[in-house]
């Protein structure tokens, strides 16, 4: 069994910043990448930004410049800091874990950004 536990969500105003925080525990051994993920109401899932273990790091090109992911995949936490919010950026933030393939996910930590 594979847990991740995010936190750091809330309520902030536009142009404010908050800064995310996951953890993995249990069967962690070999996770490659991690990452975050956000889905709005109406829209579909989509990718925030990943680390991973020799490979660096991804972003959506929407997104580059406001929002930087850090953390150690080989000690399970990752962090996403966040500025400069938009309300669009309204979303529930799902940390991510791939381990041989096989995707994880945390319950998600909700983030509103108000106008």
């Amino acid at each position: 069994q594979v847990q991740l536990v995010e936190s750091g969500g809330g309520l902030v105003q536009a142009g404010g910043s908050l800064r995310l925080s996951c953890a993995a525990s249990g069967s962690v051994s070999g996770i490659n990448a991690m990452g975050w993920y956000r889905h709005a109401p109406g829209k579909q899932r989509e990718l925030v930004a990943l680390i991973s273990s020799g490979l660096g790091t991804k972003y959506a090109d929407s997104l580059k410049g406001r929002f930087t992911i850090s953390g150690d995949v080989a000690k399970n936490t990752v962090y996403l800091q966040m500025n400069s919010l938009k309300p669009e950026d309204t979303a529930v933030y799902y940390c991510n874990a791939n381990i041989f393939g096989k995707d994880y996910w945390g319950k998600g930590t909700l983030v509103t950004v108000s106008s």
